[in-house]
């Protein structure tokens, strides 16, 4: 573990941003994530910005100032651009130059606060656009609680398919479709077809759901027909982000055999704006939980470094806020569940390493979905599917409504943060999104 902590990881640092400083804030200066973003409301072209408290230090507007110097200015004028893929291509050795450097400059008594003083925009001022130019989207399905759980519902008897255990599942998915949070939706139309109906009909989705997951950006690509090892598979991951995959479940019922999901996961796909760093995420990394009578993985997808700290303890939550809610109060929402990405059965190393050995190309801003991360117990299930097992058992909200799945109008928040003894925490901020009625069938 000590070998991924450097000077950045000090829970003692602190930042002359004073909003940096306070307890519980999700973007202390042990953080520092990435996002795109523009004055709300104004013709500025997007750039890239670095969160520090409640400010973002603009990075177009740092890089002319001069007072970085060598790879640290060289990233950063990577970095002075509307999206991450320039800076995402320059490889680790360069991102972590950068994050060394805004470290000092942000940390109290720095010689450069003067100078930077001036690149600071209030977030509560700004918009957000995707952090990446993604190039392709890959969802894959790493949870073995979720995959037996979604199992259980169609083959009570038989619930986990029999390669779960030896191959990372995943599919692609449509990079288009994958949108910021915020950016609200239409309620998908789709084949649905009844279990006693003699034919599908054209229709909006009834059983619109949600997936907690996490988004894995790709930093530098590899070359196409060259494997990615697993011992090099993590310096190819720039940053984490949250990501909600929303799912139309009739829609998928009726289309996903033999070829997958299609239209019941195509039409959005949202994550956060912030993209926090592999590095940033070194002091929470956790042991790679697998019961010893699980078949074991193949030796390209097993190492002794992935089993003692391939995972992470990311801490998730979901929260549900429906218009009725909305209307007393416009910040209420209520938890429906809780959960950790240390227990994801693949890691994200497994994951990078296992895209790659049949030779695909990775590329810069590429993202990879972990699929979604419920935990062991009921109430740490990220899909309203599971939390109501197929819609049978209603979720009881505080307010007296009840959901089986989603209404018109609902918005549902992820949140995401790592907490440690001795360290200090961090956040991912939040991942909105609201459903709005579907638009009228062709």
């Amino acid at each position: 573990m000590t070998d991924f902590l450097n000077e950045t990881h000090n829970p003692e640092l602190r930042s002359w941003v004073g909003s940096a400083n306070v307890a519980g804030c999700d973007f202390p200066i042990q953080n520092l994530p990435f996002a795109s973003f523009k004055r709300s409301g104004s013709s500025e072209p997007m750039r890239i910005g670095v969160a520090i408290g409640t400010e973002i230090l603009d990075l177009t507007a740092a890089a002319k100032t001069g007072v970085f110097s060598d790879q640290a200015a060289e990233a950063l004028q990577a970095a002075a651009q509307p999206t991450l893929n320039a800076l995402m291509a320059l490889g680790k050795p360069c991102w972590s130059e950068l994050r060394l450097a805004l470290s000092r400059a942000l940390r109290e008594g720095a010689a450069q606060q003067s100078a930077l003083q001036s690149c600071l925009v209030p977030q509560a001022e700004v918009e957000y656009a995707l952090p990446a130019q993604i190039g392709d989207y890959t969802d894959f399905y790493t949870s073995i609680y979720h995959a037996t759980n979604i199992g259980r519902l169609f083959r009570p008897d038989n619930p986990l398919m029999p390669n779960y255990q030896w191959v990372p599942i995943g599919y692609h998915g449509r990079a288009s479709s994958v949108v910021i949070s915020g950016e609200n939706f239409a309620r998908p139309c789709g084949q649905i077809k009844a279990p006693d109906a003699p034919a599908p009909v054209l229709a909006p989705s009834k059983r619109l759901d949600i997936e907690l997951e996490l988004g894995v950006f790709i930093g530098s690509g590899n070359t196409l027909g060259q494997p990615i090892p697993l011992s090099q598979a993590e310096d190819h991951v720039f940053g984490i982000c949250l990501l909600n995959d929303w799912s139309a479940r009739d829609i998928q019922a009726w289309e996903y055999q033999p070829l997958g999901p299609f239209l019941a996961k195509n039409f959005a796909t949202t994550i956060s704006p912030w993209v926090v760093t592999l590095e940033a995420l070194a002091p929470y990394r956790a042991p790679l939980e697998r019961p010893a009578q699980d078949p074991q993985p193949l030796p390209y997808l097993d190492s002794a470094d992935n089993r003692s700290h391939g995972a992470l303890d990311i801490q998730l939550e979901v929260g549900l806020q429906t218009s009725q809610m909305r209307q007393h109060d416009p910040k209420a929402e209520a938890r429906i569940c809780r959960t950790s990405y240390r227990h994801a059965y693949w890691t994200m190393a497994q994951m990078v390493t296992h895209h790659t050995v049949n030779g695909c190309n990775l590329q810069p801003g590429d993202l990879l979905g972990t699929g979604t991360l419920s935990g062991p117990t009921l109430d740490q299930a990220g899909a309203l599917i599971e939390l109501t097992s197929g819609g049978k058992n209603p979720l009881q909200l505080p307010n007296g409504e009840q959901r089986t799945f989603l209404e018109d109008g609902d918005a549902v928040v992820l949140r995401g943060w790592c907490e440690k003894q001795g360290f200090a925490r961090i956040g991912f901020g939040s991942c909105w999104g609201t459903i709005l009625p579907a638009k009228q069938p062709i």
